[in-house]
């Protein structure tokens, strides 16, 4: 009788003193669980606009990642640098059950509560402050759609595996963790505490910036004559 080449492996791998499971496929390993994104929404069909960093509302996301599943957003404004931070805090049941099951969406990081985090600080900004959103292909973007709609503003993602394509994202989150060390656990951190680090890095010069803070850029940009009747941020 002629038996297939993967039944086979699978009935000698049960043989073996060590019990060890069946090593699949690097290639199929990777595929599992990837999210399809649609070909218009990758960062290789982002405008010129947005790379030049000559039009203010532009922005790059993502999460930095504590202790117990526990995260912050973080959200940066190309031209400026200017940063505003989500708070995640933990949903009820958090650490309840398995994390490797809830983990995620129940410690506040998942796609629902980091839609609504986005969006809630998207309104607080004048229309010409949202202009797009760059993020990577991480599941806690998996609403994009909702926040697209919900705010009028176009979603970007990076090539999978490739931070420096949010290299002003990156940057800044090199500096939050001065604030939010690794390992530890970001659920301890209030709204106030994230407000009070957003206007720390806000109000500190940047060489790259004309040794300006991202507040005093931003509200240049918003009072120049190519951008009437906005609001400053101040």
């Amino acid at each position: 009788m002629v038996v297939a080449g993967g039944a086979l492996r699978r009935e000698l791998t049960e043989c073996l003193r060590t019990g060890r499971a069946l090593r699949q496929p690097a290639a199929r390993t990777r595929q599992r669980g990837r999210r399809s994104i649609p070909t218009e929404l990758l960062i290789s069909e982002r405008p010129a606009e947005v790379d030049d960093r000559a039009v203010p509302g532009h922005w790059e996301g993502d999460l930095i990642l504590g202790a117990r599943w526990s995260a912050i957003g973080t959200l940066v404004e190309r031209t400026s640098r200017f940063t505003m931070l989500l708070h995640l805090p933990p949903m009820e049941g958090h650490l309840e059950r398995p994390q490797t099951k809830n983990g995620p969406p129940l410690a506040g990081r998942g796609a629902e509560a980091v839609r609504d985090a986005i969006t809630g600080q998207l309104d607080t900004l004048p229309d010409l402050l949202r202009r797009s959103l760059t993020w990577d292909q991480g599941s806690e973007l998996a609403a994009w759609a909702d926040i697209r709609v919900d705010n009028d503003i176009d979603v970007w993602f990076c090539d999978p595996r490739s931070p420096w394509q949010r290299g002003t994202n990156e940057n800044t989150n090199g500096l939050l963790r001065q604030y939010f060390p690794k390992g530890t656990d970001l659920h301890r951190h209030s709204r106030d505490d994230l407000d009070a680090v957003a206007l720390a890095l806000n109000t500190r010069p940047r060489k790259t910036l004309g040794w300006k803070t991202p507040a005093e850029v931003l509200d240049e940009l918003l009072q120049s004559p190519s951008q009437p009747g906005v609001a400053t941020t101040g």
